[in-house]
């Protein structure tokens, strides 16, 4: 809502400068005007009919332009606002996946392959998404463990891991103080930033590696 109406106060002050601009215009046309010289006295006045036409056009073209930058500014407002709806969504839904399967473990049931092939792909894709949206990138070696596909009893080992990481990324600082940082806090930011980074890297592997893995456990 204030995204909106941020943008209309500027569309009116844009469109409030231009008619102030046109008004000014026609002011000064007509001062000049009746300035000049009466009628009959000195040289004959210069009256060019193209002068108006061209300064109408130069007014409408202003108005044009500001009424193209209110639209890609209220653009760029949605682009963002859709981003961080998604953002919200895949960080969620995460959780509940990871939920999920910490559920059925601590259950003790036996292991459907078909419904973890289902809920290791949509954490590996949100997962994705999320990175490109946080920019996310390695700052050390990565761990290969995480990228190597696990061996059917290293199934649940490879799966609490899962849960671990999600833990660790969801409850980074980096995350949730983003908003209140303060100036001297901004090495420990940065810290914070790169383990949620390894750790959403980590994660997109590791489920990455686990889908495969289930799918070709799941009977067919």
């Amino acid at each position: 809502m204030s995204c909106e109406v941020t943008s209309r106060k500027i569309l009116a002050r844009l469109v409030v400068a231009g008619v102030l601009s046109l008004c000014l215009t026609s002011i000064t046309q007509a001062q000049q005007t009746t300035s000049g010289p009466p009628a009959g006295a000195g040289p004959p006045a210069n009256i060019n009919p193209n002068i108006d036409t061209r300064q109408r056009q130069l007014d409408e073209n202003r108005l044009r332009s500001a009424e193209l930058n209110v639209g890609a500014e209220e653009r760029n407002q949605k682009l963002l606002q859709a981003a961080i709806t998604n953002m919200k969504e895949d960080f969620s839904r995460i959780q509940v996946l990871r939920n999920d399967i910490a559920r059925n473990l601590i259950a003790h049931k036996p292991l459907d392959y078909k419904l973890l092939s289902e809920q290791t792909a949509e954490i590996n894709k949100r997962a994705s998404r999320l990175s490109v949206y946080m920019r996310a990138r390695s700052t050390e070696d990565e761990n290969e463990s995480n990228s190597l596909e696990p061996k059917s009893e290293e199934m649940i080992e490879a799966l609490v891991k899962l849960c671990k990481l999600i833990d660790s990324f969801t409850e980074n600082p980096a995350l949730k103080n983003a908003a209140t940082i303060d100036s001297k806090d901004i090495a420990k930011a940065r810290e914070n930033k790169a383990n949620a980074d390894r750790d959403l890297l980590a994660i997109i592997k590791l489920s990455g590696s686990l889908q495969k893995k289930s799918d070709s456990l799941r009977i067919p």
